[in-house]
């Protein structure tokens, strides 16, 4: 295979969005091109002028030695899809807060939510092709897609797997956020992985994985249906006043769970979770 030069000015051209390729070319061509220019900046050994000894040349400072650091590896993107019903009629219910845990994610990381491809709606920052497009931004350092699929929940593996299974993303790096009737309302937990609970979402996405459950997710609790209320007309029951500020509390702890997931490992995320403090135990 013929080695592909990723010049200077190329590099300045793709940063200024004028060169677009899919996101996978970029992470080849952006190790390429850091061999390439480690290999440039070896220079051959001079020739020793006469009258020094082998001895003379290794006296030199340390500040006038070649020091030769191995790069280190480019963090892996993460795929992070948050799960709920498309359209107006379904928004601030239960069963969305998956959308509004994204949402709030997008937001305080300023990546925009726009363009629709793979039947999700992803967060917009980069464009590579008129076939595929990807949108990604960053966590930290870390390159982070997020997606609300634009299927309905029951569908939602159609658009998750798809994306998946396109970008090659490694499941330990595709994180499910949905609602959890079985925990109490505005509770996290995050899991490494684990079954569906019944939630037809995550049952759906299951299915598309092949059946690997071997994923992480983050649970938000939206409590049990009041009385013998049928539980299916209860997530789609929208938050009163009272409900939605205690959320966008959980929503701000969700959104710093995700950053040290992405940047610390799922460890410290999980202790951050489990930690977490309701809204009326900090007033």
């Amino acid at each position: 295979m013929s080695a592909i030069v990723v010049s200077v000015s190329s590099l300045s051209l793709f940063s200024a969005g004028i060169l677009r390729f899919p996101l996978r070319h970029f992470f080849r061509f952006s190790s390429l091109s850091k061999t390439l220019i480690s290999a440039s900046c070896k220079k051959a050994p001079k020739a020793m002028p006469e009258g020094l000894s082998s001895s003379a040349t290794t006296a030199a400072s340390p500040s006038e030695r070649a020091v030769v650091v191995a790069p280190k590896p480019k963090p892996q993107p993460w795929l992070i899809v948050g799960l709920g019903n498309p359209g107006k009629r379904y928004d601030g219910t239960r069963h969305n807060v998956g959308f509004e845990m994204v949402d709030a994610i997008a937001e305080a990381e300023g990546i925009s939510l726009s363009s629709v491809s793979f039947k999700a709606l992803f967060g917009k920052l980069f464009i590579f092709t008129q076939e595929v497009y990807l949108f990604v931004g960053f966590i930290g350092n870390v390159p982070v897609m997020l997606a609300k699929p634009q299927t309905f929940m029951n569908a939602s593996g159609e658009s998750v797997g798809a994306i998946v299974s396109y970008y090659k993303i490694p499941l330990k790096q595709v994180l499910v956020i949905f609602d959890d009737l079985d925990l109490p309302f505005a509770k996290l937990r995050l899991l490494p992985k684990g079954g569906h609970g019944g939630h037809n979402g995550m049952r759906n996405i299951i299915d598309h994985f092949k059946g690997s459950r071997d994923f992480p997710r983050l649970r938000i609790g939206v409590g049990r249906p009041p009385g013998k209320m049928d539980p299916v007309n209860f997530v789609l029951r929208p938050f009163n006043k009272q409900e939605q500020e205690e959320l966008n509390f959980t929503f701000q702890n969700g959104i710093e769970a995700v950053r040290i997931l992405l940047l610390e490992g799922f460890d410290k995320s999980a202790t951050f979770v489990n930690s977490s403090k309701k809204l009326e135990q900090l007033g």
